[in-house]
Formats: C-alpha cells, structure tokens, sequence
C-alpha cells in the first residue's frame, strides 16, 4: 500500500515522504496512529500543493533576507567606548552591543548571535562585520568605533 507520511517514523519515512508499506503495517500501525495517510489521487495533489507553497514561502523568506542584506551593505553602526594609548579599547565591543544599537538606531532587530564576530573590537575605527541573515545569503554591517 502506497501511503503519504504525516510524521516522521523512524526507519521508514520522512513527513511528506510517499512509500510503499505492507497492507498490515499500514492499516493496523499507520493509519490508525495518524502517522500517515493512503496515496490517493486526491491526496497526493493535496501534497504537491502543500509542498509548492511551503517551496514559493522558503523563496520569499530568501528574497527578504537578501533586500536586508542590501540595507546593511549601506547601513553604518556607531559605537561609543573609552579608548587608551594608540586607539586601544579599555573593554571591548561585543555582538550584544552592536545588535542593541542597529535596533535602537536604525529600527532593525537582529539575533546577537546572527553577527558572526569572531573576536570582540578591541580598537577604535571602522570594522567589517559579517552577519548571517539567512542560511544561505551572508551580508555585512560597518561599525564604526569612536572615542568618547
């Protein structure tokens, strides 16, 4: 019997898989659980349909992160921090603090741990910074550090 997988089960499919199973398993272990449901006509257009829509959604959700990417691309973040001999920093600017202030200055709200900076900014001036939007677009924040 063809079925549609609702779920996931566990060494036989994935949600939204189509297989083949034996009658028994199905009628008696799938069916009756919700685990999945028969291949029929009507339900597999239903699939196709669920499916192009999640496919048009995840190609929307790619679009929008690459116009954030653009917004970025020309955007400038400023920090402030007290600075030492040769533009040293006396702390450090963390992924927290640029976050808190691309939302407080520029209305973007943005996951600290979206900001990929490997090391804290330890010194004044400008730094490329690259930001993870999305999984596959990658953008950059300038932050520039000044004295206060």
């Amino acid at each position: 019997m063809r079925v549609i997988f609702q779920k996931d089960v566990k060494g036989k499919g994935k949600k939204g898989e189509v297989k083949n199973v034996s009658d028994g398993y199905a009628r008696n272990y799938l069916l009756k659980n919700n685990l999945a449901i028969e291949a029929t006509h009507g339900n597999m257009k239903a699939l196709e349909a669920k499916q192009s829509k999640e496919q048009q959604l995840e190609q929307e959700e790619v679009d929008e992160a690459k116009r954030l990417k653009e917004k970025l691309a020309n955007m400038e973040v400023e920090l402030k921090a007290k600075s030492g001999d040769n533009g040293r920093l006396f702390g450090s600017i963390t992924s927290k603090q640029i976050a808190e202030e691309l939302k407080k200055t520029h209305n973007i709200k943005m996951d600290k741990r979206k900001i990929e900076l490997d090391n804290p900014i330890r010194a004044l001036g400008y730094t490329n910074v690259p930001v993870k939007i999305h999984p596959e677009v990658t953008g950059t924040i300038k932050v520039h550090v000044k004295e206060v």
